[in-house]
């Protein structure tokens, strides 16, 4: 058994059973993938992928199992390589991060001028996409750090740690009548069409629960991922926006007004993660900090300790979180 024929099966799994597709992510043949693989699967007695003809078609029960196996041996075998460059030169890696829009366009710019003034020979690797694929990002390895608000049952396999609180606005033209509802309702709000986030995103939960607690169905007409995209629609006279408070900029929206609505909806909270036993290079732990000032290399090693989330959740109850 190598940990080449290792790499190569998680891969496979990796890029939907696409041996082509994983080639040319490797850098390496197809013939020469679906050989070794073959050749692990001989060693072992099993069947890791069922076939049909020369196609993978499916991962085996037996295959399954295996990959959650290899998971944990490429992600101890990434430590000792981090271990090793930690030594050599703690100022010069990789860091690369998952998140969504709102967050890389409003929460980080300033995190991350910080960071490369720091450590200018780290370079930084920034990926957006669903809560889904943040967390099947950071679980598989492609990412250091999820960092997220919706969907914390799908981070399950990482530690996920509170970073600041959040909440949202009503976003509307500055004529519009909302301007002049005092004090705001939900009720008012839902007279008019919305726009707001994709369920699954940036919160979009809490507002769902805050209607269906008044027995209001808000019309919302139009949805999408990212905040900048909803403010163009607000524009358009579409609807109301709902979006994160953080993401309308009195320089950049000056046509637009930034009702609050903290008071009709319950706040938020974003959380940054890794995946367990993960080794955390210096410049990982101050990219946290950077990002939440009370998460001290002392109190992320602590979490990396915990075991599961009811821990990990008594550990930062009473921490006052930020806002934004």
């Amino acid at each position: 058994m190598k940990l080449q024929q290792l790499r190569y099966i998680w891969e496979v799994a990796r890029h939907d059973l696409n041996v082509s597709a994983t080639a040319q992510a490797l850098y390496t043949s197809q013939p020469g993938i679906s050989k070794q693989i073959r050749m692990l699967e001989d060693e072992l007695g099993v069947e890791i992928f069922a076939r049909s003809g020369k196609h993978l078609t499916h991962i085996t029960p037996a295959g399954e199992a295996i990959l959650r196996i290899v998971r944990d041996i490429l992600q101890e075998t990434e430590s000792v390589k981090r271990v090793a460059m930690e030594f050599q030169d703690e100022t010069r890696g990789e860091l690369s991060i998952a998140t969504t829009h709102t967050q890389a366009r409003y929460a980080l710019p300033p995190v991350i001028r910080d960071f490369t003034e720091k450590f200018p020979d780290v370079s930084l690797h920034m990926h957006q996409g669903t809560p889904v694929q943040i967390s099947q990002m950071a679980a598989n390895g492609s990412v250091d750090f999820a960092i997220a608000t919706e969907a914390l049952e799908l981070f399950s396999d990482l530690i996920m740690m509170p970073c600041y609180t959040w909440n949202r606005a009503i976003v509307v033209p500055r004529d519009h009548p909302l301007t002049r509802e005092k004090p705001l309702t939900l009720e008012a709000i839902a007279e008019y069409p919305i726009v707001t986030y994709v369920f699954g995103f940036t919160g979009r939960s809490r507002l769902d629960e805050a209607f269906q607690s008044r027995n209001l169905e808000p019309r919302v007409v139009f949805t999408a991922a990212d905040s900048d995209v909803l403010k163009t629609y607000v524009r358009l006279g579409m609807g109301v926006g709902i979006i994160a408070h953080m993401a309308v900029d009195p320089q950049d929206d000056p046509d637009l007004v930034a009702l609050d609505a903290s008071h009709l909806f319950e706040a938020s909270t974003t959380r940054i993660g890794f995946r367990k036993g993960t080794y955390l290079r210096g410049f990982m732990y101050e990219f946290i900090q950077l990002f939440a000032p009370h998460l001290t290399r002392e109190l992320v090693d602590r979490a990396m300790e915990c075991h599961g989330h009811d821990e990990l959740e008594q550990l930062f109850r009473g921490i006052e979180l930020p806002v934004r």
